[in-house]
């Protein structure tokens, strides 16, 4: 079974995550170079990290990228491949209280993605799965390319990652570019919201005296989350201001006037005060 690795790993209970519909991963199969659903999810959940997933043969195809996609093609992302999930998971969003992945989800990104080669079974076991992607973010041509693993241990063992390790790289396109798309647009494109947002909607009294892990009442798992959501928040906010004099320093500085330099400067400028008179004359005699 396709999703029985993503059941094992939840309990549907308690999360509300989707569990799947067998009969839509059994009336699926491959579309060639048709474009299909991707979207890409932000977690908060034992770390940050964002969900890159992709439609094909019925389910989403995951892969966790820990400091999200990057449009700049001189970086090389991370991307851990995870169990398959549900189609229907491409459009959640909240908060999972307990359990696998206990965290907030937010919906960053979707659109769809067009694979780049006519076999997309075959480019997978070949490692290297070229697509165009057009969402509301992350537009152009990328590379998934799974790498050759972080070594053996031991001579003869398998690699450590088990072939799970690969990077998502964007293309030199016209969509590429040194922004970071990940703090230049870090909300939802389903509700515009923050995770903060997500949460309140979920549980707002967590929030109470604005410290989420103080007073009584509410989940206690839930306080749990509230606490990492505003550790993020402290933590980005913190490091927004660091950015500008980074940048200032980086600027190069204006070479002080030589003495020589300023007079001929300052020569000019006067001449150029005693002749608007005249100019003005001129033309009033001249109209």
């Amino acid at each position: 079974m396709a999703l029985k690795t993503y059941r094992e790993k939840r309990n549907f209970t308690r999360s509300p995550e989707p569990s799947g519909d067998d009969a839509v991963v059994a009336a699926s199969q491959g579309k060639g170079r048709e474009p299909r659903f991707f979207c890409v999810q932000k977690h908060l959940a034992s770390a940050l990290h964002y969900d890159f997933r992709i439609e094909h043969d019925g389910v989403l195809l995951s892969w966790a990228v820990p400091k999200g996609p990057s449009i700049n093609s001189a970086d090389k992302r991370l991307a851990m491949h995870v169990e398959d999930h549900p189609i229907e998971y491409g459009e959640f969003e909240g908060v999972i209280p307990e359990g696998y992945g206990a965290g907030v989800v937010m919906l960053w990104d979707r659109g769809t993605w067009t694979p780049e080669v006519d076999d997309v079974d075959a480019a997978l076991a070949k490692g290297d799965l070229k697509m165009t992607l057009d969402g509301f973010k992350l537009k152009g041509s990328w590379v998934l390319v799974r790498t050759k693993g972080w070594g053996a241990r031991k001579p003869g063992e398998k690699k450590a990652d088990d072939g799970k390790s690969w990077l998502l790289i964007k293309h030199k396109d016209d969509w590429a570019g040194p922004i970071d798309i990940t703090t230049f647009a870090p909300n939802s494109v389903k509700s515009d919201g923050t995770f903060r947002d997500i949460l309140l909607q979920k549980a707002p009294d967590v929030w109470q005296s604005h410290r989420p892990g103080s007073g009584t009442g509410g989940d206690a798992a839930l306080r749990k989350i509230a606490e990492k959501v505003a550790a993020l928040e402290e933590a980005t906010a913190a490091a927004a201001p660091a950015a500008a004099p980074a940048a200032e320093a980086k600027a190069p500085k204006k070479k002080p006037a030589t003495r020589k330099a300023a007079t001929k400067t300052a020569g000019a400028k006067k001449a150029a005060a005693s002749a608007a008179p005249k100019k003005a004359a001129a033309k009033r005699g001249g109209a």
